[in-house]
C-alpha cells in the first residue's frame, strides 16, 4: 500500500515561486531515494531532482540548478521541491517518485504547475 501524494502545484507568473510537497505512506521512507519528475503533454517524462534516503546527496536537472531545491523530512515522510524563479518552460505535471533497493519504483498522481508569461 505505497502511496505518494503530491500537492502545492498551481498557476503562477514568471519569476514567482512554488513549493511542492509529496507525502509518502506504506513504505520505509528513509530507505527510499526520492525524486521529482515532470512531464509535458507529448513529451517524455524527465528527471528534475533527486535526493538520497538520508538526504545527504541531491542532484538536479541542469536547467533547474540554482532555482530548485529538493529536500526531505523523514520524520514527516515528506519530500519537497522548492521552485524559485519559475519560467514558462517549467510548466508541466510534476510527479513524485520513490525508488527502493531491487529497483522498485512508485509514483504519485502528479500535480500541475503552470507558469504564465
Amino acid at each position: 500500500q505505497v502511496h505518494l501524494v503530491e500537492s502545492g502545484g498551481g498557476l503562477v507568473e514568471l519569476g514567482e515561486s512554488l513549493r511542492l510537497s509529496c507525502v509518502a505512506s506504506g513504505l520505509t521512507f528513509s530507505s527510499a531515494g526520492m525524486s521529482w519528475y515532470r512531464q509535458v503533454p507529448g513529451e517524455e517524462r524527465e528527471f528534475v531532482a533527486g535526493i538520497t534516503g538520508l538526504g545527504t546527496q541531491s542532484n538536479y536537472k541542469n536547467s533547474v540548478k540554482g532555482r530548485f531545491t529538493i529536500s526531505r523530512d523523514n520524520a514527516k515522510n515528506t519530500v519537497y521541491l522548492q521552485m524559485n524563479s519559475l519560467r514558462p518552460e517549467d510548466t508541466a505535471v510534476y510527479y513524485c517518485s520513490a525508488r527502493f533497493l531491487m529497483g522498485q519504483e512508485y509514483w504519485g498522481q502528479g500535480t500541475q504547475v503552470t507558469v504564465s508569461s
